[in-house]
């Protein structure tokens, strides 16, 4: 019945899109109207799918096309919605600090046994940062090829509002990295500050001894936890929000606006693919993995992380499968569980694409310094990304936040958010996979010890 009643949305909609192309190519002679209701028809066909799936991803889509439409039909009544993302974007900064703090603090100061495990702890940490760095500038030199934040014109005043950036020398870039006072810090949205403020707190906690540790880390394990469901009643009002952004936006710029999305994923997926095959895959021959044996291994996970994407909910599957391809249990339990905090690859490589994406569609031109800057909050802040849907958008609005973007942008990056996400949840699940695979080599532990005694 539900396949039936897909058929029949898909159906509308084509001949939705069908009748207005016609029409606005002078090619059917229709009434300006019947497009237009052809179209407010599918849209509630959608609706009417979305709330039988209960899907929030369907009805953030939802929130889309009715937005792109409410905004192309009543232009002036839909400049005025802009109430309803702005309060949505609102609920969406106020998450981003505590949650920093929360995962930050349990992803440095839960792993205390790294003093225990000394060159493992070591050797995974530089791995990671050197893996993850790729990804980022890779994701970096992909937006700059492609541009496709050009194609976003923003209305005057918020180009204007964004370009109010001033420049900084190289001694107050790396001053300003440094908070002076935490509260400051979190009042004006400076994610850096933040960031640096947790791993130094996190570092301190971890030479704690543990019966005092313990209390404040359960307080962080807390935090963070109850951020994310916070998260998730946020995500309620998604498409609501989306839907007053892309009305109002489309409202003032027309649906052209809506064209370069298509680009962006393209660039992503274009950008991921070119990390798989030139980082990754000459690892894994460096490495001398077995490459058949570890696709097959890891085909699994990696499936689970596009469909959910969500890296922690490939985590046990993961675990058994690289076990029985041949890596220790030790290795697999340490490595995969600080690469969910550490080296998050898809995420790096999509939160720097994504960032200078919103560079782009505000027209800025910035220096050297202020781009390295940038770099760097996301190299630091990605450290913190917890492997769940739609964290590393809260990454980005972060930065975005603290380097005072336009807002418009980050709502189109909201909207096509969970087609991007898979794809890189699934790179960062793959990503991981190979690191434990290499860390064990790297230690002469790859096969186990059983595994090599037949």
């Amino acid at each position: 019945m539900r396949n039936k009643f897909l058929a029949a949305v898909i159906l509308a909609a084509t001949i939705a899109i069908a009748a207005s192309l016609l029409a606005g190519g002078q090619m059917l002679p229709l009434p300006a109207l019947v497009p237009t209701l052809l179209r407010w028809l599918a849209i509630l066909l959608i609706a009417a799918y979305a709330t039988s799936r209960r899907s929030l991803t369907t009805w953030i889509f939802v929130g889309l096309l009715a937005g792109a439409e409410f905004g192309h039909d009543w232009p002036s009544i839909a400049v005025n919605l802009q109430l309803l993302g702005t309060i949505f974007l609102r609920l969406i900064k106020v998450i981003i600090a505590p949650l920093l703090f929360g995962v930050l603090v349990v992803g440095i100061a839960g792993h205390s046994d790294l003093k225990k495990v000394g060159r493992l702890g070591i050797k995974s940490l530089i791995y990671f940062e050197v893996v993850s760095t790729l990804a980022m500038l890779i994701g970096y030199a992909a937006i700059h090829i492609s541009r496709a934040g050009e194609g976003v014109h923003l209305p005057p005043s918020s180009a204007a509002q964004s370009l109010n950036v001033s420049p900084h020398t190289a001694a107050q870039l790396i001053t300003d990295i440094f908070p002076e006072n935490i509260a400051k810090s979190v009042a004006e949205g400076q994610v850096l500050q933040i960031v640096v403020f947790s791993v130094l707190f996190a570092m301190a906690l971890a030479l704690v001894p543990e019966p005092k540790r313990r209390p404040i880390l359960a307080f962080a394990e807390s935090l963070s936890e109850t951020m994310f469901k916070f998260t998730n009643l946020v995500m309620y009002a998604a498409p609501l929000g989306v839907f007053g952004a892309v009305a109002y936006t489309v409202g003032h710029l027309g649906l052209g606006v809506l064209l370069p999305l298509l680009k962006l994923l393209a660039t992503m997926y274009i950008a991921l693919a070119f990390f798989i095959v030139f980082v990754l895959l000459p690892i894994t021959l460096w490495a001398r993995i077995p490459l058949k044996r570890f696709i097959n291994a890891v085909a699994e996970p990696v499936t689970i992380g596009f469909a959910t994407a969500s890296s922690e909910a490939t985590l046990p599957r993961a675990i058994e499968q690289l076990e029985s391809f041949g890596v220790p249990r030790e290795i697999v339990a340490f490595v995969l569980p600080t690469g969910y905090s550490f080296n998050m690859d898809g995420a790096s490589l999509y939160q720097s694409l994504a960032l200078f994406f919103v560079v782009q569609a505000a027209g800025l031109h910035l220096s050297i310094g202020q781009q390295v800057l940038m770099i760097l909050t996301l190299l630091i802040s990605s450290k913190g990304t917890a492997g769940v849907a739609r964290a590393s958008l809260l990454i980005v609005f972060g930065a975005a936040t603290s380097f005072h973007l336009p807002m418009e942008p980050l709502f189109l990056l909201f909207a096509i958010d969970q087609l991007m996400d898979m794809g890189r949840t699934a790179v960062t699940v793959l990503g991981n996979c190979v690191a434990c695979v290499v860390i064990a080599r790297w230690e002469g532990e790859f096969p186990a010890k059983p595994a090599t005694s037949g």
